[in-house]
């Protein structure tokens, strides 16, 4: 059960103590998208991410790793300037090592940020990143992810019994 415990829990991407990451030695931030960063209805990024996005880019590298296809991350990619990858198939580590070689980093130099344990959490612990759970901006959920979330709720249920992990105690 280890691997679905997060690093740090927070209430969304605007609340993470950033600051914190650089002065661990966090150099890579890794952003998961549907639900982490903007809702599934949402097809570009808003100015309040487009903000946060450009006052990280001064201190780290920010990507985009998403399971979506192509054409749903594209405009986020666009939009905020950034590196993405899509089509991931997180938690599988593939991806995350390619990242690593292209990019030069260090599993202690990423942090991996999203707002499922199956995919995000479990993808980024295996990689021994920095892991960072934030609760999903919006309920609407297409069914593969809803399938997702009752397995999550069972995963929580059982972290809940032995005290390590309860929706909404936010912990850094």
């Amino acid at each position: 059960m280890d691997i679905f415990v997060p690093d740090m829990y927070q209430k969304s991407i605007y609340t993470i103590n950033y600051k914190k990451l650089k002065k661990i030695g966090i150099k890579c931030l890794l952003f998961d998208l549907n639900n982490t960063l903007a809702s599934y209805e949402v097809d570009y990024p808003d100015n309040k991410l487009r903000e946060l996005i450009f006052e990280l880019e001064k201190d780290f590298k920010v990507i985009i790793v998403s399971n979506s296809p192509k054409n749903r991350v594209r405009p986020f990619k666009e939009k905020l300037n950034i590196d993405s990858s899509f089509s991931s198939k997180k938690p599988f580590k593939k991806k995350y090592k390619k990242i690593m070689n292209l990019y030069g980093f260090k599993d202690t130099e990423i942090a991996m940020i999203g707002d499922e344990l199956l995919t995000d959490v479990w993808g980024g612990n295996r990689m021994n990143f920095t892991t960072i759970l934030v609760n999903g901006i919006s309920d609407t959920e297409p069914f593969h992810t809803r399938i997702i979330r009752s397995i999550e709720k069972h995963i929580i249920k059982k972290l809940n019994k032995k005290g390590i992990l309860f929706k909404g105690e936010y912990y850094e």
